[in-house]
Protein backbone atom coordinates (compact mmCIF):
# COMPACT_ATOMS: atom_id res chain seq x y z
CA UNK A 1 0.00 0.00 0.00
CA UNK A 2 1.58 3.28 -0.96
CA UNK A 3 1.84 5.85 1.63
CA UNK A 4 -0.45 8.23 0.26
CA UNK A 5 -3.38 5.76 0.43
CA UNK A 6 -1.91 5.04 4.16
CA UNK A 7 -2.33 9.09 5.00
CA UNK A 8 -5.58 9.36 3.12
CA UNK A 9 -6.99 6.39 5.12
CA UNK A 10 -6.11 7.88 8.53
CA UNK A 11 -6.74 11.25 7.43
CA UNK A 12 -10.38 10.06 6.43
CA UNK A 13 -10.49 8.14 9.83
CA UNK A 14 -9.90 10.85 11.91
CA UNK A 15 -12.11 13.79 9.81
CA UNK A 16 -14.83 11.02 10.13
CA UNK A 17 -14.93 10.73 13.21
CA UNK A 18 -14.60 14.55 14.12
CA UNK A 19 -17.47 14.99 11.55
CA UNK A 20 -19.69 12.80 13.22
CA UNK A 21 -18.50 14.27 16.67
CA UNK A 22 -19.42 17.74 15.33
CA UNK A 23 -22.37 16.85 14.09
CA UNK A 24 -23.88 15.16 17.40
CA UNK A 25 -22.83 18.91 19.20
CA UNK A 26 -24.23 21.01 16.46
CA UNK A 27 -27.04 19.38 16.23
CA UNK A 28 -27.92 19.35 19.85
CA UNK A 29 -27.19 22.64 20.52
CA UNK A 30 -29.11 23.95 17.84
CA UNK A 31 -32.51 21.90 18.63
CA UNK A 32 -31.68 23.52 22.25
CA UNK A 33 -31.53 26.79 21.10
CA UNK A 34 -34.65 26.64 18.38
CA UNK A 35 -36.79 25.18 22.21
CA UNK A 36 -35.26 27.89 24.34
CA UNK A 37 -36.39 30.32 21.31
CA UNK A 38 -39.84 28.97 21.73
CA UNK A 39 -39.90 29.14 25.67
CA UNK A 40 -38.92 32.81 25.03
CA UNK A 41 -41.63 33.70 22.89
CA UNK A 42 -43.77 31.74 25.19
CA UNK A 43 -42.78 33.52 28.05
CA UNK A 44 -43.09 36.93 26.20
CA UNK A 45 -46.88 36.00 25.12
CA UNK A 46 -47.42 34.97 28.93
CA UNK A 47 -46.33 38.52 30.05
CA UNK A 48 -48.36 39.91 27.98
CA UNK A 49 -51.51 38.04 29.15
CA UNK A 50 -50.27 39.25 32.46
CA UNK A 51 -49.74 42.64 31.30
CA UNK A 52 -53.50 42.70 30.02
CA UNK A 53 -54.68 41.87 32.96
CA UNK A 54 -53.37 44.23 34.94
CA UNK A 55 -54.42 46.70 32.86
CA UNK A 56 -57.93 45.56 32.62
CA UNK A 57 -58.42 45.37 36.27
CA UNK A 58 -56.78 49.06 36.76
CA UNK A 59 -57.74 51.17 33.79
CA UNK A 60 -61.01 49.18 32.63
CA UNK A 61 -62.90 47.98 35.55
CA UNK A 62 -63.29 51.01 37.21
CA UNK A 63 -64.79 52.79 33.93
CA UNK A 64 -67.29 50.12 33.55
CA UNK A 65 -68.29 50.18 36.94
CA UNK A 66 -71.78 52.04 37.10
CA UNK A 67 -72.55 49.96 34.28
CA UNK A 68 -71.96 46.56 35.78
CA UNK A 69 -75.25 47.26 38.00
CA UNK A 70 -77.58 46.78 35.42
CA UNK A 71 -75.82 44.25 32.91
CA UNK A 72 -72.59 42.17 33.39
CA UNK A 73 -70.04 43.37 30.87
CA UNK A 74 -67.51 40.65 30.69
CA UNK A 75 -64.48 43.15 29.12
CA UNK A 76 -64.58 43.98 32.86
CA UNK A 77 -63.33 40.22 33.31
CA UNK A 78 -58.88 40.12 33.29
CA UNK A 79 -59.47 36.53 31.79
CA UNK A 80 -61.65 37.56 29.00
CA UNK A 81 -59.68 40.96 28.29
CA UNK A 82 -56.72 38.54 27.98
CA UNK A 83 -58.26 35.54 25.67
CA UNK A 84 -59.55 38.21 23.71
CA UNK A 85 -56.42 39.71 22.62
CA UNK A 86 -54.93 36.42 21.80
CA UNK A 87 -57.77 35.41 20.00
CA UNK A 88 -57.19 38.69 17.66
CA UNK A 89 -53.43 37.22 17.57
CA UNK A 90 -54.42 34.13 16.24
CA UNK A 91 -56.35 35.59 13.20
CA UNK A 92 -53.32 35.66 11.63
CA UNK A 93 -51.44 33.14 13.70
CA UNK A 94 -53.66 30.33 14.39
CA UNK A 95 -51.14 28.18 15.69
CA UNK A 96 -50.53 30.32 18.50
CA UNK A 97 -52.94 30.01 21.24
CA UNK A 98 -53.79 31.41 24.80
CA UNK A 99 -56.13 29.78 27.58
CA UNK A 100 -56.83 30.67 31.21
CA UNK A 101 -57.75 26.70 31.39
CA UNK A 102 -60.14 25.96 34.65
CA UNK A 103 -61.59 23.03 35.82
CA UNK A 104 -64.73 24.99 37.30
CA UNK A 105 -65.43 28.24 34.89
CA UNK A 106 -68.10 30.64 34.66
CA UNK A 107 -67.84 30.98 31.13
CA UNK A 108 -67.47 27.51 29.81
CA UNK A 109 -65.20 28.54 26.83
CA UNK A 110 -62.66 28.32 29.77
CA UNK A 111 -63.10 25.02 30.66
CA UNK A 112 -60.14 22.56 30.84
CA UNK A 113 -59.59 20.08 28.68
CA UNK A 114 -58.03 16.25 29.51
CA UNK A 115 -54.69 17.62 29.00
CA UNK A 116 -55.15 20.83 30.50
CA UNK A 117 -56.76 19.33 33.78
CA UNK A 118 -53.65 17.55 34.32
CA UNK A 119 -51.24 20.35 34.83
CA UNK A 120 -53.58 22.17 36.85
CA UNK A 121 -53.77 19.12 39.30
CA UNK A 122 -50.05 19.16 38.97
CA UNK A 123 -49.88 22.14 39.98
CA UNK A 124 -52.00 21.65 42.98
CA UNK A 125 -50.21 18.53 43.85
CA UNK A 126 -46.71 20.40 43.65
CA UNK A 127 -47.92 23.90 44.84
CA UNK A 128 -43.86 25.06 45.02
CA UNK A 129 -44.01 24.99 40.88
CA UNK A 130 -44.45 27.98 39.72
CA UNK A 131 -44.00 26.77 36.02
CA UNK A 132 -44.88 23.75 33.49
CA UNK A 133 -43.18 23.35 30.12
CA UNK A 134 -43.35 20.54 27.72
CA UNK A 135 -44.35 19.76 23.76
CA UNK A 136 -47.41 18.30 22.34
CA UNK A 137 -48.18 16.69 19.08
CA UNK A 138 -50.71 17.93 17.31
CA UNK A 139 -51.83 17.76 13.60
CA UNK A 140 -50.41 20.64 13.08
CA UNK A 141 -46.89 20.03 14.02
CA UNK A 142 -45.30 19.78 18.08
CA UNK A 143 -46.18 22.85 19.99
CA UNK A 144 -44.73 24.05 23.48
CA UNK A 145 -46.68 24.77 25.86
CA UNK A 146 -45.77 27.34 28.97
CA UNK A 147 -47.69 26.76 32.22
CA UNK A 148 -48.53 28.85 35.12
CA UNK A 149 -51.22 28.50 37.94
CA UNK A 150 -54.26 30.08 38.36
CA UNK A 151 -54.46 30.57 42.40
CA UNK A 152 -57.10 32.85 44.22
CA UNK A 153 -54.86 35.12 46.50
CA UNK A 154 -57.48 37.74 46.81
CA UNK A 155 -60.68 37.81 48.82
CA UNK A 156 -62.64 39.52 46.02
CA UNK A 157 -62.33 37.30 43.34
CA UNK A 158 -64.48 35.15 45.31
CA UNK A 159 -67.35 37.79 45.41
CA UNK A 160 -67.97 36.22 41.96
CA UNK A 161 -66.99 32.47 42.67
CA UNK A 162 -67.68 31.35 45.94
CA UNK A 163 -71.79 30.74 45.94
CA UNK A 164 -74.04 31.54 43.75
CA UNK A 165 -76.01 33.30 46.54
CA UNK A 166 -73.77 36.36 46.67
CA UNK A 167 -72.69 36.60 43.10
CA UNK A 168 -73.64 39.58 41.19
CA UNK A 169 -77.04 38.90 39.75
CA UNK A 170 -76.30 39.82 36.25
CA UNK A 171 -73.31 37.54 36.78
CA UNK A 172 -75.86 35.31 37.24
CA UNK A 173 -78.02 36.16 34.41
CA UNK A 174 -75.35 35.57 31.91
CA UNK A 175 -73.83 32.75 32.96
CA UNK A 176 -75.92 31.08 35.14
CA UNK A 177 -75.57 29.08 38.93
CA UNK A 178 -74.47 26.56 37.96
CA UNK A 179 -70.59 26.41 37.08
CA UNK A 180 -68.01 28.80 38.01
CA UNK A 181 -68.64 28.65 41.87
CA UNK A 182 -67.30 26.92 45.24
CA UNK A 183 -63.73 28.48 44.75
CA UNK A 184 -61.97 28.76 47.94
CA UNK A 185 -59.32 31.51 49.18
CA UNK A 186 -55.36 30.18 48.03
CA UNK A 187 -56.81 27.03 46.02
CA UNK A 188 -55.41 26.60 42.66
CA UNK A 189 -58.54 26.70 40.39
CA UNK A 190 -56.94 26.79 36.81
CA UNK A 191 -53.48 27.56 34.84
CA UNK A 192 -52.27 30.18 32.31
CA UNK A 193 -51.35 27.90 29.48
CA UNK A 194 -49.54 29.64 26.44
CA UNK A 195 -48.87 26.98 23.36
CA UNK A 196 -46.60 28.31 20.54
CA UNK A 197 -45.49 26.22 17.16
CA UNK A 198 -42.18 24.70 17.29
CA UNK A 199 -42.26 23.56 13.82
CA UNK A 200 -40.68 26.88 12.28
CA UNK A 201 -37.41 27.75 14.70
CA UNK A 202 -36.86 23.70 14.09
CA UNK A 203 -36.85 23.68 10.80
CA UNK A 204 -35.00 27.22 11.17
CA UNK A 205 -32.44 24.76 13.17
CA UNK A 206 -32.13 21.98 10.71
CA UNK A 207 -31.71 24.31 7.86
CA UNK A 208 -28.54 25.94 9.62
CA UNK A 209 -27.59 21.85 10.85
CA UNK A 210 -27.20 21.20 6.98
CA UNK A 211 -25.50 24.20 6.01
CA UNK A 212 -23.08 24.12 8.70
CA UNK A 213 -22.37 20.63 7.59
CA UNK A 214 -22.28 20.89 4.04
CA UNK A 215 -19.69 23.85 5.16
CA UNK A 216 -17.70 21.42 7.06
CA UNK A 217 -17.84 18.59 4.62
CA UNK A 218 -16.16 21.57 2.30
CA UNK A 219 -13.62 22.22 4.37
CA UNK A 220 -12.90 18.79 5.60
CA UNK A 221 -12.16 18.36 1.44
CA UNK A 222 -10.24 21.02 1.15
CA UNK A 223 -8.08 20.31 4.23
CA UNK A 224 -8.14 16.62 2.54
CA UNK A 225 -6.30 17.83 -0.91
CA UNK A 226 -4.39 20.92 0.81
CA UNK A 227 -2.61 17.89 2.74
CA UNK A 228 -2.15 15.78 -0.36
CA UNK A 229 -0.87 18.40 -2.57
CA UNK A 230 1.98 19.35 0.42
CA UNK A 231 2.53 15.29 1.02
CA UNK A 232 3.10 14.97 -2.66
CA UNK A 233 5.27 18.15 -3.06
CA UNK A 234 7.02 17.70 0.59
CA UNK A 235 7.77 14.06 0.96
CA UNK A 236 6.70 11.93 -1.44
CA UNK A 237 8.65 13.99 -4.85
CA UNK A 238 11.64 14.09 -2.89
CA UNK A 239 11.52 10.12 -1.58
CA UNK A 240 10.67 9.18 -5.53
CA UNK A 241 14.37 11.40 -6.51
CA UNK A 242 16.06 9.51 -3.83
CA UNK A 243 14.69 6.32 -5.12
CA UNK A 244 15.08 6.84 -8.33
CA UNK A 245 18.83 8.41 -8.06
CA UNK A 246 19.84 5.66 -5.11
CA UNK A 247 18.85 2.52 -8.10
CA UNK A 248 21.27 4.35 -10.78
CA UNK A 249 24.24 4.80 -7.57
CA UNK A 250 23.10 0.79 -7.18
CA UNK A 251 24.53 0.55 -10.65
CA UNK A 252 27.71 2.07 -10.89
CA UNK A 253 25.89 5.38 -12.14
CA UNK A 254 27.33 8.37 -10.06
CA UNK A 255 26.57 11.13 -12.78
CA UNK A 256 23.26 12.09 -10.79
CA UNK A 257 23.63 15.26 -9.58
CA UNK A 258 23.42 16.20 -5.39
CA UNK A 259 20.15 16.78 -3.60
CA UNK A 260 19.22 20.12 -2.46
CA UNK A 261 20.42 20.69 1.25
CA UNK A 262 19.15 23.55 2.01
CA UNK A 263 16.83 23.98 5.26
CA UNK A 264 16.68 22.20 8.41
CA UNK A 265 13.90 19.61 8.53
CA UNK A 266 13.44 15.90 8.06
CA UNK A 267 13.80 15.95 4.23
CA UNK A 268 16.58 18.27 4.11
CA UNK A 269 18.48 15.93 6.69
CA UNK A 270 17.70 12.85 4.67
CA UNK A 271 19.01 14.73 1.29
CA UNK A 272 22.61 16.00 3.23
CA UNK A 273 22.68 12.27 4.46
CA UNK A 274 22.15 10.31 1.18
CA UNK A 275 24.94 12.91 -0.37
CA UNK A 276 27.29 12.05 2.19
CA UNK A 277 26.63 8.12 1.52
CA UNK A 278 26.75 9.08 -2.19
CA UNK A 279 30.03 10.75 -1.97
CA UNK A 280 31.78 7.73 0.18
CA UNK A 281 29.96 5.13 -1.52
CA UNK A 282 31.88 6.90 -5.07
CA UNK A 283 35.17 7.14 -3.06
CA UNK A 284 35.06 3.61 -2.04
CA UNK A 285 34.96 2.31 -5.41
CA UNK A 286 37.43 4.85 -6.94
CA UNK A 287 39.67 3.12 -4.09
CA UNK A 288 38.99 -0.50 -5.12
CA UNK A 289 39.45 0.44 -9.16
CA UNK A 290 42.98 1.94 -7.95
CA UNK A 291 44.19 -1.20 -6.27
CA UNK A 292 42.31 -3.31 -8.65
CA UNK A 293 44.59 -1.56 -11.46
CA UNK A 294 47.65 -1.43 -9.30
Amino acid sequence: MKLTTKFNLILILVLSVSFIVCAYFSYNILQKNAKREVVNNAGMMLEAALAIRGYTVSEIRPLLAEQMQSVFLPQSVPAYAATQSFNSLRKKHPQYSYKEATLNPTNLRNRATDWEADLVQEFSNNRERKEVTGVRQTPTGPVLYLARPIQIKKPGCLTCHSTASIAPATLIEKYGSVSGFGWKLNEIVGAQIVTVPMSLPVQRANEVFVTFMLLLIGVFLFIIIVLNVMLKQIIIKPVMRMAVAANKISVGKFDTPEFDESGKDEVAILSASFNRMRRSLQKAIKMLQQRSAG
